[in-house]
């Protein structure tokens, strides 16, 4: 099976459409899948629940698609980077579903381990509890959340071979792995393809089971979200 396909254009068709439930990897802009998120605003779908840590920043990453009013609800752990997005909540124009950074990584990761729902003490006694089901383990209180199994997740690896086995780059590893194992359809933006067999087994870390579609993206952009520097010292 050739999973590879010519553009991110080309890799969507057919598999994006209104009112999905997607996952986007990444962690604010270190390993987001840049050309599938501009090519999923060039598609103009809409009143997508994304997945995702964050929403990018004003301007790039999945902040290009709050822009566009192609989001209509986040489902993420954190939302302080992007004034766009702050305004649409404040002023009801976009739902949040804010959940716990490491509930919300068991969550996609639970769903890609074709597990329904996990207890955590993680929210309780807090707004996160809300309307959510508590029990008792030795003495002590859980919360359940159910695992998420988004339509689409796109993901972003360093390499791939061409049967979809991946390797990530160093922090961009992040939610990456949990959203293609999580998503029923997986597509993948990569910066490099070699042939399949040159990675070794124990430098595969997923396997392309898990991924559907491929798109070579060699020189993505890879803004810095926030610079911070200081003076040298002499």
């Amino acid at each position: 099976m050739n999973k590879l396909f010519p553009s991110a254009a080309e890799a969507l068709k057919g598999v994006v459409k209104d009112g999905q439930l997607m996952a986007v990897g990444g962690f604010g802009l270190c390993g987001i899948p840049e050309a599938l998120i501009e090519a999923l605003k060039a598609s103009q779908v809409k009143n997508l629940t994304v997945i995702s840590n964050n929403a990018g920043i004003d301007g790039f990453g999945l902040g290009k698609l709050l822009e566009t009013r192609q989001i209509k609800k986040m489902i993420s752990s954190y939302v302080g980077e992007n004034k766009e997005f702050e305004r649409q909540y404040l002023a009801g124009e976009l739902e949040l579903e804010f959940t716990p950074q490491g509930t919300l990584a068991e969550k996609l990761r639970a769903g890609g381990a074709g597990i329904p729902a996990f207890f955590t003490k993680t929210g309780v006694g807090t707004l996160v509890a809300e309307g959510k089901e508590l029990r008792e383990f030795d003495g002590e209180t859980y919360l359940m959340e159910r695992s998420l199994v988004p339509d689409v997740a796109l993901v972003k690896a360093d390499i791939a071979d061409r049967s979809g086995n991946l390797r990530f780059n160093l922090t961009a590893r992040n939610f990456n792995p949990a959203a293609a194992m999580a998503g029923k359809i997986c597509i993948v933006e990569v910066e490099r393809i070699v042939a399949t067999g040159e990675l070794a087994p124990d430098d595969i870390h997923l396997p392309g089971i898990y991924v559907h579609r491929i798109v070579h993206n060699p020189t993505p952009e890879k803004r810095i979200e926030k610079r911070t520097t200081r003076d040298r010292k002499v």
